[in-house]
This record gives structure tokens, C-alpha cells and sequence, in this order.
């Protein structure tokens, strides 16, 4: 039907060029940004998904970072004790030298007091120095704090560490708590001071730092459990942000080789449309032909 004041063919043809080009506005900005979801407009529920998966992405990497801290912390805290068992083992053979009738003088046992003296004063300097980030990791007494140097070192609470190496809160099994050792002479060795200044002080001592030796050790056991427990979760925690990342990519980047495809369908689209409501608009002239 010919019209001459309602073009119903053009408006027809106008809206099409209009769907186009909207439709082609959105693959440019797919492509743009490599990005299928940009707007929450775009797919309301597959925002709402990418988001809480984003949220946990960055809580495994968070937590990935956490547990590298907590293996840092560990392997500072063990190579401590790593040398105070050294110091130990080398106050045991002095003691059990000490400790034989034959080198039972004066002279010698003045010797090697000093030495096992000078030994335990460096069991208390490693405690006290062993820190991270200001933390004290070795001399534990709880709820305290002391100076190194220049330094204020602080003691956590409770002889406590707790590491966060999961990204959920609630989760008991995405925390790591670590009970720290308090290290120092006085309480490996008791608060009594030793010597070796005879058979019977050289077995006393003997007995004691063959103690510390097995308390210290049970110690670095512990502390070397928790650094195995905190790697193998930090393993997990490695796979499930990759395996998240991957589900993250699939619902929200763009497919490039079909956008590209739907752009290109597109813009041939619009040209032909563009050129039919050329057309359409010459209508309302033919009709001008039959009067």
C-alpha cells in the first residue's frame, strides 16, 4: 500500500537499523574491553555469580599470601632452634667432660664453667633477637613485650599465632594456630643457675641440658608439622584460585573469535539496513506518480 503521510516500510526499516546498531554497540564494547559482563545490565544473575566469584579469587590470594608469611615465620623460628640444639649438644659434651673424675681440678673446671656459662648466655640472646616483623617468636612470656637494641618487641597474646590461609572466616580448617615455645635458658634449663665446678655439678648439669635438648627438639617437631599442615593448604589453596580463576574467565571475558564473527554479521547488517531505509524513504514519492 502506497502511503503518502505514514511511511509504515521506513519506520519498520528505521527500527531494524536501530536494533543493529545497538547490538553492534555491544560487541565493540565486548571486544573493547574483552569483556562479556561489563554492567550488571549486561546478565543480572551472571554478575551476581562473578562477583562472589571475584570475591573468593582475591580471598585465596590473600590467603596464598598469608600462608607464605606463616612458612616465613616458621622457618625463622626453626632455624633458631636448629641453632640453639647446636649450642646445647656442644654444653652436653663439655658437662659430660666435666663430669669425669679424672679432669676433676681447679683449673679445668674454671675453664669449662665459663665456657658452658657463656654457652647458655647465647641460648637467651637467640630467643630474644629471633623475631618477625617485631614479633617475638622464642622468648614467649605471654602478654609482654621487651626491647632489642632499639627495637620494642612484641609478645603475642597466649604464646599464640594464628594464620588466615583461606579465604572463609567461618571455616575453622582455613586457620592455622601455632603455640609458640618460650626458648630462653631459664626455662629449658630451669631457673637454677648451673656450673661445673665438680662431678656432681657437672652431672646436674648434664641431666638438664640433656632435657632441653629433648624439649627444644619436640619444640622445632611441632613447629615443623605446622609449616607442612600450612604448605599443603597453601597447595589447595593455589588450585582452587586457578580453578575459580578459570570459571570466572568463562563467565565473564569474552569469546573474541564468536565477537569478532557477530561484529562482522553486524556491520554488513546495518549497511544493508541503512540501504533498504534509503529505499523505504523514496516510497511516498512513487505514490506522488498516480495523481
Amino acid at each position: 500500500m502506497l502511503l503518502i503521510n505514514d511511511n509504515i516500510a521506513a519506520l519498520g526499516a528505521e527500527n531494524n537499523v536501530d536494533a543493529t546498531d545497538t547490538a553492534m554497540s555491544s560487541v565493540v564494547g565486548q571486544l573493547s574491553s574483552g569483556l562479556q559482563i561489563q554492567t550488571a545490565a549486561d546478565n543480572p544473575a551472571g554478575y551476581s555469580i562473578a562477583q562472589s566469584l571475584q570475591s573468593e579469587i582475591n580471598g585465596y590470594g590473600a590467603a596464598e599470601s598469608n600462608a607464605q608469611t606463616a612458612v616465613s615465620v616458621l622457618q625463622t623460628a626453626q632455624g633458631a632452634m636448629n641453632q640453639q640444639e647446636a649450642i646445647l649438644q656442644q654444653a652436653n659434651t663439655i658437662a659430660t667432660q666435666a663430669a669425669n673424675t679424672t679432669t676433676d681440678n681447679g683449673t679445668a673446671n674454671t675453664a669449662d664453667s665459663q665456657e658452658f656459662a657463656s654457652l647458655i648466655a647465647q641460648l637467651d640472646q637467640i630467643a630474644q633477637s629471633t623475631t618477625y616483623a617485631g614479633v617475638s617468636l622464642l622468648n614467649t612470656t605471654a602478654g609482654t613485650s621487651y626491647t632489642v637494641g632499639t627495637s620494642t618487641v612484641t609478645v603475642p597474646a597466649n604464646n599464640v599465632l594464628t594464620f588466615q590461609v583461606g579465604p572463609d572466616a567461618t571455616n575453622t580448617d582455613d586457620s592455622v594456630t601455632v603455640n609458640l615455645v618460650n626458648t630462653s635458658a631459664s626455662a629449658l634449663l630451669g631457673a637454677t643457675a648451673l656450673d661445673l665446678n665438680s662431678v656432681a655439678d657437672a652431672q646436674s648439669a648434664m641431666i638438664a641440658v640433656q632435657s632441653a635438648i629433648n624439649t627444644l627438639a619436640s619444640a622445632a617437631a611441632s613447629l615443623g608439622s605446622s609449616q607442612n599442615q600450612i604448605q599443603a593448604l597453601s597447595n589447595n589453596v593455589t588450585v582452587a584460585q586457578q580453578n575459580l580463576t578459570s570459571a570466572h574467565a568463562d563467565l565473564v571475558d569474552v569469546n573474541v573469535a564468536s565477537a569478532t564473527s557477530q561484529f562482522t554479521s553486524l556491520q554488513i547488517l546495518e549497511q544493508s539496513g541503512i540501504s533498504v531505509l534509503a529505499q523505504a524513504q523514496q516510497l511516498p514519492q512513487l505514490a506522488l506518480k498516480l495523481i
